[in-house]
């Protein structure tokens, strides 16, 4: 087996991990966190998103964290958005990247923003056509990929067939989203290296949620497929809204702590990233489920590749 010498992870605990949290961090608790984990040489956040408050409460003050963290270059800020009014705000605050996030599955896009998968798909091209105009980058987030909790399984020629619109129409990363938990590695191997072979050129991302405990052996699939990037949440928050019995993201000081093990490097200090969790854990008020920030480290690990 040839493992990659490096990996790369987006931190997406300050939007995915905290939007179901019942506490409402204030944004200098936010900033807090992302500063920390700035410590911790995390390049890539996903801060926030602008959507409307009465729906995703912890979310309404993502354009004043950005303000408070759009002054250092060390860091890329991602912002999620549902529609076209998302992008526009979020450029009103000079955001630069966006992540646009709609459904493979029919059922679970219209429960989630209330349009089915091919309207959702005329819009990203929309707000593409906004971005380009505004000097803006734009990402995709595919979810159900990997299964619907409504629909059951999504076939692969419908993830090929909305991979290929959104290429076309010009996506920066492509991310597939395992909204609550149904891929297994089998599954990711195969889907991911069908479309890497098919678009070798685009950047692809993963998004597990651990809902099943599989979370680390899909993105260990996913590494052996050639995926390098992937979304994981400090402490391992989260969970989907729209989802029935979604729970947390994989948890980056567990991924971290493996890949680091297996000698594959992120860039990222673990030990900060482990004291970062602890001030999340202090500061929501609860336990997390991260198996690192109970159990340490194991420090017996492979030398990374020169």
């Amino acid at each position: 087996m040839n493992w990659p010498q490096s990996v790369n992870i987006n931190e997406v605990v300050l939007r995915d991990g905290l939007q179901l949290e019942q506490k409402l961090l204030t944004t200098d608790e936010k900033k807090i966190i992302a500063m920390e984990l700035l410590k911790a040489n995390v390049k890539t956040i996903e801060f926030g998103s602008f959507v409307h408050p009465t729906l995703v409460p912890q979310m309404a003050n993502s354009g004043e964290l950005y303000n408070k963290l759009n002054d250092t270059n060390r860091i890329t800020l991602i912002a999620l958005i549902p529609n076209l009014k998302g992008a526009e705000t979020a450029a009103i605050f000079g955001v630069k990247q966006l992540n646009i996030v709609f459904s493979a599955s029919n059922t679970h896009n219209l429960q989630n923003i209330r349009q089915t998968t091919e309207q959702s798909l005329e819009n990203f091209r929309i707000i593409k056509e906004f971005c380009d105009q505004n000097g803006m980058k734009l990402d995709v987030s595919i979810a159900t990929t990997f299964g619907c909790p409504f629909e059951g399984e999504v076939s692969v020629s419908q993830i090929h067939l909305i991979v290929k619109q959104v290429i076309n129409a010009g996506a920066n990363v492509v991310t597939l989203a395992d909204t609550t938990g149904m891929a297994n590695p089998r599954q990711v191997y195969e889907l991911s290296s069908s479309l890497l072979d098919q678009f070798p050129e685009q950047t692809f991302n993963l998004h597990f949620h651990n809902t099943r405990d599989m979370g680390l052996t899909n993105i260990l699939a996913g590494v052996q497929a050639g995926i390098r990037s992937f979304d994981t949440a400090l402490g391992g928050l989260g969970g989907c809204p729209f989802a029935p019995g979604a729970t947390g993201n994989v948890c980056t000081e567990d991924v971290v702590h493996m890949l680091h093990s297996m000698g594959i490097d992120t860039g990222i200090d673990l030990d900060q990233l482990i004291e970062t969790a602890s001030i999340l854990e202090r500061l929501i008020g609860h336990e997390l489920p991260s198996c690192i920030l109970k159990a340490g480290k194991f420090d017996r690990k492979y030398p990374i590749p020169s």
